[in-house]
């Protein structure tokens, strides 16, 4: 296939997947048009917009309720695909076979196996795709890859995560799929480290070995609180191919949200780099913390740049291997732990049920500081208990 050339002004732009976070993907793409970079030239999605939706400021788009005409009648020339993760590689399939560039939020896909399929097509195709992990887009990526290679700051000991972010019940409730680990058949996959928290796992893996390899020796410790089938408590090891381990613990049961932080442990010094903020903060012995805040390239704005003057993706999805490993140890583990309701709180508060796990902002620091998983801790409730409980 040859890939029709961008044209001159705005690029054609098809939005797939209208409701949830393409919400804030209609917003993210306003200011882009705006400026020229883009036209938004219609929204396709299972279920239109309301009467009085002004798309984010959009306002009346041509809206579509199938893919394949959506691509035929709009002719766009990039489709931003957000829609269930299940539904990424035959989706992306379907853009390709029109001639269409691509940016596929993450994660990338569902599985290993479909990784390899989904990199077979990008490259039979001819054409450009780039995966949504946002963070990536970070140059404070390659600032702290500058820090590392300094002789104050020296040898990268380990790389530990956390994550402490608050999600009622009716997170679970706004998809059929949210929370599942699989849906009629299919692989979802839809945990606490492979959704919510994937950023943490590819900007680690990111800094680690560029995230382009397969981690060895992957310990995943899957455990819930909400009556869910994924994960929405755990911890991950892993050891890159380098041999550095990483070690990221996360929950959506913290009393309340914090910027999630990756720690890291060098010879001379600590890091830490809120990754969300773009923040890095060195410490040094001896020294006061020295904090710098960095810029964010848009992945959109580096695909066009990419299609425009031939610069390498920041994230295509070769770079996103080492995640997608990682995605597959959680798919293929046990079924995760139901943490039994005395380590918890519970209660409802507008219409949905809230639930915090009891010490889980300290156990999360403790698995950073000190590459340990929760069962090695001694988190009491880190063991086999009950089974699943009914949805309320």
């Amino acid at each position: 296939m040859n890939p029709r050339p961008l044209p001159e002004g705005p690029v054609p732009l098809l939005l797939v997947g209208l409701h949830g976070h393409g919400r804030s993907h209609l917003r993210a793409l306003l200011p882009m048009a705006e400026r020229g970079l883009v036209r938004l030239v219609g929204v396709c999605d299972p279920r239109p917009p309301g009467p009085d939706d002004d798309l984010e400021g959009h306002g009346p788009l041509p809206y579509f309720d199938d893919l394949d005409r959506a691509l035929q009648r709009t002719g766009a020339h990039i489709t931003l695909l957000v829609t269930p993760i299940h539904t990424h590689l035959p989706l992306a399939r379907t853009v390709l076979e029109h001639g269409s560039h691509l940016l596929l939020e993450k994660p990338t896909t569902a599985t290993l196996a479909e990784l390899d399929e989904l990199t077979n097509a990008v490259r039979d195709s001819g054409l450009a795709c780039q995966v949504g992990f946002q963070s990536l887009g970070s140059s404070a990526i390659e600032h702290i890859r500058k820090l590392l290679a300094h002789k104050t700051i020296g040898t990268l000991r380990g790389i530990g995560g956390t994550g402490t972010w608050k999600r009622t019940f009716a997170y679970y409730e706004r998809a059929p799929w949210a929370g599942r680990r699989r849906l009629a058949g299919r692989d979802v996959v839809d945990g606490a480290l492979t959704n919510p928290f994937a950023h943490m796992v590819a900007t680690a893996l990111a800094i680690a070995d560029g995230g382009r390899h397969a981690p060895h020796r992957i310990e995943p410790e899957l455990f819930h609180a909400h009556p869910i089938e994924a994960d929405d408590t755990s911890c991950l090891r892993l050891h890159t191919h380098q041999g550095v381990p990483v070690c990221s613990a996360v929950t959506l049961c913290a009393p309340r949200s914090l910027p999630p932080t990756l720690h890291l442990h060098c010879e001379h010094a600590r890091i830490t780099f809120d990754y969300t903020l773009d923040r890095v903060t060195v410490h040094r012995p001896g020294q006061a913390p020295h904090t710098t805040t960095h810029q964010r390239t848009h992945l959109l704005d580096d695909l066009i740049a990419h299609l425009r003057h031939g610069r390498p993706l920041l994230v295509p999805p070769a770079a996103t291997l080492g995640f997608t490993h990682v995605l597959e140890a959680v798919r293929t583990a046990p079924d995760p732990r139901p943490i039994p309701t005395e380590h918890q709180d519970v209660w409802r508060e507008a219409g949905t049920t809230h639930r915090t796990v009891h010490g889980i902002v300290p156990l999360i620091r403790r698995s950073a500081e000190q590459m340990a998983t929760f069962t090695e801790l001694g988190a009491p409730w880190a063991t086999p208990t009950r089974p699943l409980e009914a949805r309320p």
